[in-house]
């Protein structure tokens, strides 16, 4: 059974470069990636988060490097691309977690807003997706997984520009599946529920709002970054090649509620 296992999971010999990994979904991701055999390069902004990271994925003995990289910054998701090959080599596997979330009501929703929430959540999966996809496919085999949304089907707690780059990041999910699954790239998102990160430290803050959003799964409670870490791998593994184009909700039942 465990040679099984090994054959459709194990991810030993590939490199996973991870955006958003010193922290919530992406720290999780990025850590299931490395101890399915991965190297693993995280992308994020802040250099004493993403070093304690690699430390704790070390720990587990796993290959890791950082880069330090405001991917709202066009300039910057080049040069974090440029680096993060120079770690590992290029990357089989991509994932797009960081994420920015300006949440004002839609009347005061500015154009600064929306710019800076595009630039990090929709523009650097694009850019990166172009960077890497096309080496992917030219050698046959490759995943690209962007961490969405509920709010890219729904609107909730002021979804305003958060909802709609979630909603291009679906749509982006679709197009890189249609230019590269044909070569071996599967490309799909993965839409969580209400999960406890940095991100929702606001929602979870309020507790009447935070059991409002548990009340809403069927499971009965939010979601916490560890229950990303089978779903990072089983897209990133052998065990996914016929899945691509997909949106998979991981989200306790919240969407169909």
């Amino acid at each position: 059974m465990n040679g099984y296992l090994e054959e459709l999971f194990s991810l030993r010999g590939r490199v996973a470069l991870v955006t958003g990994g010193s922290s919530g979904i992406g720290r999780t991701m990025a850590g299931a990636l490395g101890r399915s055999g991965a190297k693993v390069v995280i992308v994020a902004r802040g250099e004493a988060s993403l070093a304690e990271t690699v430390a704790s994925l070390a720990a587990d003995g796993v290959e890791a490097a950082w880069v330090s990289a405001d991917l709202g910054r066009r300039h910057d998701v080049w040069r974090a691309a440029a680096e993060a090959v120079d770690a590992f080599g290029e990357p089989d596997i991509l994932i797009t977690a960081a994420a920015v979330n300006h949440r004002p009501p839609m009347e005061e929703l500015t154009v600064e807003d929306w710019d800076a929430t595009m630039a990090v959540n929709l523009t650097a999966p694009f850019l990166l997706g172009q960077r890497f996809a096309p080496a992917m496919a030219e050698r046959g085999w490759g995943r690209i997984i962007h961490v969405a949304s509920q709010q890219a089907v729904r609107a909730y707690l002021n979804s305003g520009a958060y909802g709609a780059s979630k909603g291009g990041v679906v749509a982006l999910t679709r197009s890189q599946a249609e230019a590269w699954s044909s070569r071996g790239v599967c490309c799909n998102a993965v839409a969580p529920g209400v999960v406890r990160t940095p991100l929702t430290a606001p929602v979870f803050a309020d507790p009447e709002k935070a059991a409002a959003m548990a009340a809403r799964t069927m499971i009965g409670r939010n979601g916490e970054p560890d229950d990303y870490a089978g779903v990072a791998v089983f897209l990133a593994s052998e065990a996914a090649a016929y899945v691509t184009g997909q949106t998979v909700f991981v989200d306790g039942g919240f969407s169909v509620h």
